[in-house]
């Protein structure tokens, strides 16, 4: 996973600057994640893997199946991804380029992942907490992992609170396995 994400760091830059400068954030948005969902259907993913497909002809039918969704400056990205073998990082390129119009915006994406659902309330005090420490809005997302046993993890960009009783466990464990 951190390859992709290394692969797709330079066009989620170029894209969001090319972007930014043209005023553009939002509808590179839309289209990013249209393209990248496209690339992860299967069956398109299968016809990207077949080997008997030059690039051009990777390009020009991902074109195909893209129609009208897709600018002429998102078409270039494509056949640039496409010459350089790298249309399957689409997604990692599109959440890459959230990233950055998220941090341009002043907001950090939040997942809160917790045993138990989180009630609006305890959602706010997270999202204040975070602002406070962070020293940006943040957007809250939340999943359910009954695995966690209790508690919550929480990822905002690069950090990573574990305050999950799985997480304690595994902390007394390695504490005692010394």
């Amino acid at each position: 996973m951190s390859e992709l994400i290394t692969a797709a760091r330079p066009y989620a830059r170029a894209v969001f600057e090319f972007a930014h400068a043209e005023s553009g954030l939002d509808n590179w948005s839309e289209q990013l994640s249209f393209m990248a969902t496209i690339v992860v259907d299967p069956a398109m993913s299968k016809l990207l893997d077949n080997p008997k497909l030059t690039k051009e002809k990777q390009a020009e039918m991902f074109a195909h199946v893209c129609g009208d969704k897709i600018d002429k400056h998102a078409m270039n990205l494509v056949k640039l991804l496409a010459e350089n073998g790298k249309l399957s990082v689409l997604p990692e390129i599109a959440e890459l380029y959230e990233e950055f119009k998220a941090e341009d915006e002043g907001l950090v994406e939040a997942e809160v992942v917790s045993a138990l659902e989180i009630s609006v309330d305890q959602e706010k005090a997270i999202a204040a907490s975070l602002k406070k420490r962070l020293g940006r809005d943040v957007h809250i997302t939340t999943r359910i992992d009954e695995s966690l046993m209790g508690g919550a993890i929480i990822h905002a960009g690069d950090l990573v609170i574990d305050g999950s009783l799985k997480g304690r466990l595994a902390k007394v464990t390695t504490a005692l396995s010394r």
